[in-house]
């Protein structure tokens, strides 16, 4: 993982850009840091039962796949996503039984793969597969939807690490 701050190295916008995704990133891996077995998986929100520690960040992975591989790359029909049509959340579930580990680094991985993407194409290019609305939405909107979706969940992660130990954090 890279460097853990959101002060890019440079003030031009693909850094700036790239700088809050790995800090949002890195914010919801540190939320996770020595966090007990036993909390991986539990479902503390009552109205959210599948809302936990390790399916937000199986969720998170998983999203971040599906705008790079399926939307921007238009690579879907080659991947076995772990959502069905009758289990459409089915990336909580496994989560929520996977080490934490073991997600931490699938997501980590992955993260640099999209990194290596991310600096080889132009923030104006478009995606490979539209919208319903048949635009292609750019990398730019891309990386902007991304920083918001895994800074939103690090609120998820804020108030479920409080509820299972205590820990509050950054």
């Amino acid at each position: 993982m890279p460097r853990h701050t959101d002060m890019p190295p440079a003030w031009d916008e693909r850094s700036t850009l790239t700088t809050f995704l790995d800090y949002a990133r890195g914010s919801a891996i540190a939320k996770c840091a020595d966090l007990a077995p036993e909390h991986v998986g539990a479902a503390l929100l009552p109205s959210s039962p599948l809302t936990t520690m390790g399916g937000l960040i199986s969720h998170l992975r998983w999203v971040e796949k599906s705008w790079f591989e399926e939307i921007f790359l238009g690579h879907g029909d080659d991947i076995e996503w772990p959502w069905t049509d009758e289990d459409p959340d089915r990336e909580m579930r496994l989560g929520a039984r996977t080490p934490m580990a073991q997600l931490v680094a699938e997501y980590e991985t992955q993260s640099e793969q999209y990194r290596k993407l991310v600096a080889e194409t132009d923030l104006d290019a478009r995606s490979a597969k539209p919208f319903r609305n048949g635009e292609h939405p750019t990398m730019r909107w891309i990386l902007m939807h991304l920083v918001e979706e895994i800074s939103r969940h690090n609120g998820h992660l804020d108030a479920l690490r409080e509820l299972a130990d205590g820990q509050t954090g950054r």
